[in-house]
């Protein structure tokens, strides 16, 4: 029992300062998705979502950036992680084919409630991705974060740090 106390005291570190506590944080990588928009009719319609990132990381290029992005967006950049990258990515949240039935009651993948649900899950996926150090070199999340468009013919490649 005694052993235990003593390793304990070891894990204390020193005291906080003003500049600690209160200073710009060493590393940071926020990631908020917001705004959603649905456009399009019929068979071409679909929702965006904006993707706001600010970060002092030193591998990405743009401190602050802000990109729209669609589902079939956020597909691509899971199977463009998956095959070429030794990260274990996260599932997206689910297609919601049942919503996209006719004769349903509400709006399906339209309705405000599931757009809402979706872009918490595609959020989340989105910070647990980029915030894997193996993920954060891998061109094509700085493309989907940062780019004004995603170019999904780019090849593949790691980003060097500046």
């Amino acid at each position: 029992m005694a052993d235990t106390i003593a390793d304990t005291r070891r894990l204390f570190s020193k005291p906080q300062n003003l500049n600690d506590a209160y200073g710009p944080p060493s590393n940071f990588l926020e990631i908020d998705m917001s705004n959603p928009e649905t456009v399009g009719v019929g068979r071409t319609r679909f929702t965006t979502y904006e993707i706001r990132l600010k970060t002092n990381l030193p591998i990405f290029k743009l401190k602050e950036s802000r990109v729209r992005r669609r589902y079939s967006d956020f597909q691509w950049l899971r199977g463009e992680l998956e095959r070429d990258s030794k990260v274990v990515v996260p599932p997206l949240p689910g297609k919601a084919l049942s919503r996209q039935l006719p004769f349903r009651g509400d709006d399906g993948i339209f309705d405000d409630s599931f757009i809402e649900e979706r872009r918490a899950g595609l959020e989340q996926f989105l910070n647990k991705v980029a915030g894997h150090p193996l993920a954060q070199n891998k061109r094509c999340l700085h493309m989907f974060l940062q780019d004004e468009s995603v170019d999904k013919t780019y090849t593949p490649s790691k980003i060097r740090q500046a």
